[in-house]
């Protein structure tokens, strides 16, 4: 059994690799499904300023999870920053008792620092690391993946440079351009319903926004973007092996 969470679905990607039972993490938050029992159960999620979003991390505290071997595997796109340290501190925090937590590289999505265009050409061996990730579980390896004090340095920099910011600074990153046709796309791919759809125009709703960007990479007319500048405005992305409709299953209200 995996759990997952995915935006533009790189995680999604990776959790099918892993196991054919996937379920949804925002979904089973919508239907308060927080009890889970398997022989092997995983979570695979992105991480966001190297940690996992928040809306993982609180299902992590609320769910009870009964297995013989607990995993994680984390998605990033340029710079991990000790991912796996910082998702066994949260483990122990759930009392959960993890197995297994590895990285794993694959295209990155943040507009204000990436070309999408550029990341698409990048080779970054993402199925080769799938498979030894796989062989990993199979054998139910023991293992936290190995952080160095670069890590924890890029980590406190990061760290460093939020605290000089509003407190509340990412709720409120997107912005809808007179683009947008209310073709509710945005809204269906959001995992946190952020984004509504009013009066034929897609709104943003501060407050709940786990910066996935789905709502931003999924619309088909461009109109939604950030309110810093993007690397490039016109390249959007989605992981090539995903559909539409496989991140709207994931993350839509009323999806299954």
């Amino acid at each position: 059994m995996i759990l997952y969470f995915t935006g533009i679905g790189n995680s999604l990607y990776a959790a099918k690799q892993l196991d054919n039972e996937l379920i949804s993490i925002p979904q089973a938050v919508r239907q308060g499904r927080l009890d889970f029992s398997a022989d092997t159960i995983g979570i695979v999620t992105p991480v966001y300023g190297h940690e996992v979003p928040p809306m993982v991390r609180e299902f992590m505290h609320k769910a009870s999870f009964h297995t013989r071997y607990f995993y994680m595997i984390l998605t990033y796109g340029n710079r991990h920053a000790g991912a796996a340290e910082l998702a066994k501190r949260l483990c122990d925090e759930c009392g959960i008792s993890v197995n297994y937590i590895n990285v794993l590289l694959m295209a990155d999505n943040w507009l204000p620092a990436f070309d999408m265009n550029e990341q698409k050409r990048l080779n970054k061996k993402v199925d080769e690391h799938i498979e030894l990730i796989r062989d990993d579980i199979v054998i139910r390896l023991n293992r936290i993946a190995p952080v160095t004090y670069a890590d924890r340095a890029a980590h406190r920099e990061y760290l460093s440079r939020i605290e000089q910011m509003p407190p509340d600074i990412f709720q409120h990153f997107i912005k809808v351009t007179d683009a947008c046709i209310g073709c509710g796309v945005c809204e269906k791919v959001c995992p946190s319903d952020s984004i509504r759809v009013v009066d034929g125009k897609a709104q943003h709703i501060p407050g709940n926004w786990q910066t996935c960007l789905a709502c931003v990479h999924a619309c088909p007319r461009k109109a939604l973007g950030l309110a810093i500048p993007e690397v490039n405005p016109n390249a959007r992305y989605r992981n090539e092996h995903i559909s539409l409709t496989e991140i709207i299953q994931a993350n839509g209200r009323g999806a299954e």
